[in-house]
């Protein structure tokens, strides 16, 4: 109400709207750095270094790079989807799969310093060289890194986890060979849909493996001649043999080989010690990779279309992780907790709507806005995911 002898507002409620003022502009202040702050982690880091892949190279295929974070922007100029990755011996740090022709995808790698190797499209491209060197910050984190005891709890478990679903592996990939064996083209085609399940709940930590993994679940584009080029096997080579040409011929040694893979993949996964800082980064990258391009493509099981088995096996991965890691996060982050349960159940709860009594739809009956919505909620899964290594003191290392 105004003063009626002056007609200005009383001074409480003057001073009361220049508050109100002060805090939507505070408000504002905040919102504003903290889109900015989002933004940020959303876009590459500095100096994005543009790496375009060929027919049958990459240019360039030798770089270095400063220690810390960085940014490739990998263009697909070729006429396949392709891969490109970054190597620290056997054992892939980064990666991106299923880049489409004329796209591009960026990746954001925390590098140490050290000699890498840099895969290029097509297996049999030569690979290239990345020389990452050491600065004064990176030589200050290696100073910080916290102590790891903490961390001997959820290695060990998740250890366990990956003997036991190694374990699962293995069994399923025998029954689908038992009936490769027999003839039995109904059963395998059956006997397939598990077999895939069990790798893809193992699936984050075996591409770790880039050999390997190439071995067991390479797709057809990757090899020079596609679904004919001799090269070709693995999972999806039997995929395409169950499911595209309806027909158990050629399968046989393939599925064999996968047996053996399956078998070496459990040896390499128990041999091989796993980084604190890599169990969150292995789940984070296959919950970045249906955000960004398996659930809008569809193209992981092209053949098959049980990609939604794939996802949820993967999910099942991410929780479990979120789970070891849970008592770490209430003491250092428990307000990161509900963000990543809360996109878990989201995106769990988006993939059972598609279930079909006991099984999922198949892919190709998914349209394009169920699509999108399952790349979201994969997407704020994984930028929470994203989170948890800042919160426990890995970041930087």
């Amino acid at each position: 109400m105004s003063n009626p002898a002056t007609g200005k507002p009383p001074q409480a409620l003057r001073w009361a709207v220049a508050g109100s003022v002060i805090v939507m502009i505070a408000a504002g202040g905040l919102f504003y750095y903290a889109s900015q702050l989002a933004a940020s982690k959303r876009q590459s880091h500095h100096n994005e270094i543009t790496v375009n892949i060929l027919g049958h190279s990459c240019d360039p295929n030798a770089l270095t790079v400063p220690a810390g974070p960085n940014s490739f922007r990998i263009v697909n100029k070729s006429d396949r989807a392709v891969e490109w990755e970054i190597l620290d011996g056997v054992l892939v740090v980064e990666e991106r799969e299923n880049i489409a022709p004329g796209l591009s995808q960026v990746i954001n790698a925390n590098l140490a310093p050290g000699d890498y190797v840099i895969t290029c499209g097509l297996l049999s491209n030569p690979r290239g060289t990345l020389h990452v060197t050491p600065t004064a910050a990176s030589e200050a984190a290696a100073k910080a890194r916290p102590s790891m005891t903490a961390f001997i709890g959820p290695l060990s478990e998740f250890r366990v986890y990956l003997s036991t679903q190694g374990g699962a592996l293995i069994k399923a990939v025998d029954a689908l060979q038992q009936a490769i064996a027999a003839g039995d083209l109904t059963q395998a085609q059956a006997l397939y849909v598990p077999a895939r399940e069990a790798y893809q709940r193992l699936a984050p930590a075996a591409q770790r493996f880039s050999e390997l993994d190439n071995g067991i679940n390479a797709r057809a584009d990757y090899y020079e001649k596609r679904e004919q080029d001799t090269g070709f096997n693995g999972f999806h080579r039997i995929e395409y043999g169950l499911f595209q040409q309806r027909s158990l011929d050629g399968l046989k040694p393939v599925v064999e080989r996968l047996q053996a893979d399956v078998i070496t993949l459990k040896q390499q996964l128990l041999a091989q010690s796993l980084p604190p800082e890599q169990l969150v980064s292995i789940v984070a990258r296959s919950m970045h990779s249906i955000a960004e391009t398996r659930g809008s493509s569809g193209e992981e099981e092209r053949y098959s279309h049980v990609d939604l088995n794939g996802f949820a096996a993967n999910l099942q991965a991410t929780r479990k992780v979120i789970d070891l890691l849970r008592p770490l996060l209430v003491k250092s982050a428990a307000d990161l907790l509900p963000k990543l349960d809360s996109a878990a159940v989201a995106l769990d709860a988006e993939l059972n709507g598609l279930r079909n009594g006991d099984s999922y739809v198949t892919y190709d009956t998914v349209g394009a806005d169920k699509r999108k919505q399952i790349a979201d909620k994969a997407k704020v899964l994984a930028d929470a995911l994203d989170g948890i290594d800042p919160a426990l003191g890995l970041s930087g290392l």
